[in-house]
């Protein structure tokens, strides 16, 4: 670990760091603009720059693209990110109240007391964790992306049902191209451009940004008055004793939150807010400008990004798309992720580590001394930074291969994206369907040939099977709640008769 943070903090490593946090705290800020956006949108330019320096970068982008959005939910009642929505709740009424300073002053302090708890874990758990991995063999990995994949479809937004359904497709299109076993072409249908398969960048830009791009290029977003405030930022000491269980609370909600695939920030601020809300003495206050709900909402939210990165890391299994990304990054520079990371390239794996800390430190200096400026940014024609967006999204797909085939690709799947989300289903299973399903194939192709096509011989690794338990109850758990909640209607109804 030492030596982790003596290369993070080379003068290149560490202003990579510093332009991640700084551009990820902007985007975060802009509502329609997310942290997943801008990681797909940066990771072309990594291709010729030092894996450490790239990660360091992506890892910078991914925290303060999350802590970004406070600013904006509470001056305008516009989150920058989905997971600052729950933030809208008590932090536009306190700006509403004048007390605008009050409120950036404790999101920005609880998002960096959530990031450091977080971050604990994160140094604490994946080296062990890592180590438990090692033991893992091809029916492990195999029946573990399954299960990642159910729990992703069952706990995103929507049904079940489209949950699957986004994965399928995703998995689908991860198919055509070389078949990596034996060599030849499948589900090309004649066409030498999918002899190379639909590259990732393609795909992420595509499905995200320009997707984005078309939808905000449709839609009028209403402005209201920016009244930025005026006074200084400012924590006290009796704010650490006030909101001290608040804070270690909602951090380890979101920790644990965060390591458990497909639930994301939103998902864990709202528990935590909850939470907050149910053990408060004061539950009416809550949406009306309570400081804690402020809290509970960013500490939760910042913690789940330390979370999801312990099974990203240690067992190559991604919490959401930003986490894909990240893996695409890792593969792009020729590293294996999951547990050999640790063994392989332990300058990475702890680099992530190092660089997720320094991150929240260089974010808690940079937003303290700029959130009431930041806002200002979302006053500028939209025109203009949807253009800019425009531009980096066809140089990135076109510096891959330098061929336009990519451009067309990225166009496509903008459309495909575009189609997804207004049939309701999810880009979240899609994308990590289309990165995972490669990864599965080849671990149960290796696994059919130790076992000389003996699938019971899955029956012997307990591991495995587990694995295999959890995706089946993930399954089940919608259709048992359901049932369960028609039984509890049901007596209440004959109660009250």
């Amino acid at each position: 670990m030492t030596d982790a943070f003596l290369t993070l903090f080379q003068w290149q490593n560490l202003l990579y760091l510093l332009l991640g946090t700084s551009v990820g705290i902007v985007v975060g800020c802009i509502p329609g603009l997310t942290s997943t956006m801008l990681i797909a949108l940066t990771l072309p330019l990594t291709f010729h720059m030092d894996p450490v320096s790239a990660m360091t970068l992506l890892i910078g982008e991914y925290v303060c693209g999350i802590s970004g959005g406070l600013v904006t939910a509470i001056l305008l009642r516009m989150p920058g990110t989905p997971s600052s929505i729950v933030t809208t709740f008590d932090g536009y009424p306190m700006a509403q109240q004048g007390k605008a300073e009050r409120a950036l002053a404790l999101g920005i302090f609880a998002s960096v007391v959530g990031g450091l708890i977080s971050w604990a874990f994160l140094a604490g758990m994946s080296p062990s964790l890592a180590s438990f991995a090692l033991g893992f063999g091809p029916w492990e990995y195999c029946s573990l992306v399954l299960a990642a994949l159910f729990m992703l479809a069952a706990l995103t937004q929507g049904s079940l049902v489209r949950g699957l359904l986004g994965a399928a497709v995703g998995m689908a299109l991860s198919l055509p191209g070389i078949d990596p076993s034996i060599g030849t072409p499948r589900l090309t249908f004649g066409s030498d451009a999918l002899l190379s398969g639909f590259g990732l960048l393609p795909v992420l830009i595509g499905a995200f940004a320009i997707s984005q791009v078309l939808r905000d290029a449709a839609t009028e977003l209403p402005r209201e008055a920016l009244k930025p405030p005026k006074g200084r930022l400012q924590i006290f000491g009796s704010d650490v004793n006030k909101h001290g269980g608040n804070l270690v609370r909602s951090s380890l909600i979101g920790t644990w939150i965060g390591i458990v695939p497909g639930i994301g920030s939103n998902i864990a601020a709202i528990i935590a807010y909850t939470t907050t809300r149910q053990l408060s003495d004061t539950p009416d206050k809550f949406g009306q400008g309570e400081e804690a709900g402020v809290v509970a909402s960013e500490t939760a939210n910042n913690a789940a990004i330390g979370g999801a990165l312990i099974p990203l890391i240690t067992m190559c299994i991604p919490g959401s798309v930003t986490e894909a990304i990240l893996i695409g990054a890792l593969t792009i520079h020729n590293l294996q992720p999951g547990p050999l990371l640790f063994q392989n390239s332990p300058e990475i794996a702890y680099g992530v580590i190092a660089s997720y800390l320094v991150a929240n430190l260089f974010m808690l200096v940079l937003m303290w001394g700029s959130a009431k400026w930041i806002a200002q940014l979302i006053r500028r024609p939209r025109s203009y930074l949807l253009s800019a967006i425009l531009v980096f999204c066809v140089s990135g797909s076109y510096a891959i291969n330098n061929s336009f085939i990519d451009v067309w690709r990225m166009v496509a799947f903008g459309v495909v994206g575009l189609a997804l989300e207004g049939a309701r289903i999810p880009l979240g299973p899609f994308v990590i369907g289309f990165v995972l399903t490669p990864i599965a194939e080849e671990q149960l192709r290796a696994a059919m040939m130790m076992s000389n096509g003996d699938v019971s011989a899955i029956l012997t690794r307990p591991y495995a099977m587990g694995f295999l338990v959890v995706a089946l109850l993930t399954l089940a758990w919608p259709f048992v709640s359901s049932r369960l909640a028609s039984r509890r209607k049901s007596k209440r109804s004959e109660g009250s008769a």
